[in-house]
């Protein structure tokens, strides 16, 4: 029987501060909450990735998990310092150890942490799905935010992922994420 698992990615303070917020945080934030309530109704392990250096230094505010998504007690942190959830951390162990084989991954931030994280997960042999509307990014000099979270919804659901939006994921007691029939 396959188990599933939600992974939420670097959603930390510093990434909501009003001099320089995140594309859209307030809607990522709900959908986020949205996703927790899925998996925590259905027993759904639920892992969180709290990234450190410089910017987020460990135990300050910035570095903190946002409030309106924090952890409940027996959600697992995974400490990170590189945009690859996986690379030194006890993430897959910890994965395998739950006998986790699905993925449902949300957070921050789009090209970076999201992406690598996706390409590794299914490098190592998980089903990854990715919350489509569910990770963010800023602006670059020479794209918004919004069309490098569309170039990467494209170019990891062509290759790597399946993607969903939020309101298309439910999760089933802890062996599998279902898509809501309404939108299949």
């Amino acid at each position: 029987m396959k188990k599933t698992a939600l992974l939420i990615i670097d959603v930390q303070n510093a990434m909501f501060d009003d001099s320089n917020p995140i594309y859209d945080g307030e809607q990522l934030l709900n959908n986020i909450q949205y996703l927790l309530n899925q998996a925590r109704s259905s027993s759904i392990p639920i892992f969180y990735v709290q990234h450190n250096d410089e910017e987020f230094i460990t135990g300050t505010p910035p570095w903190e998990i946002h409030p309106s998504i924090a952890p409940k007690k027996g959600e697992i942190i995974i400490q990170k310092q590189t945009p690859d959830s996986f690379h030194h951390t006890e993430l897959h162990q910890m994965l395998q150890a739950q006998q986790i084989d699905d993925l449902v991954i949300a957070g921050n931030q789009t090209e970076y942490c999201v992406d690598t994280t996706c390409r590794h997960a299914v490098s190592l042999g998980y089903n990854v799905t990715l919350v489509r509307d569910a990770h963010r990014t800023w602006d670059s000099n020479t794209l918004s935010a919004k069309q490098i979270i569309d170039h990467h919804n494209e170019v990891l659901g062509n290759a790597f992922v399946s993607l969903r939006a939020t309101i298309e994921i439910q999760f089933n007691n802890n062996e599998n994420i279902k898509i809501n029939p309404r939108y299949i």
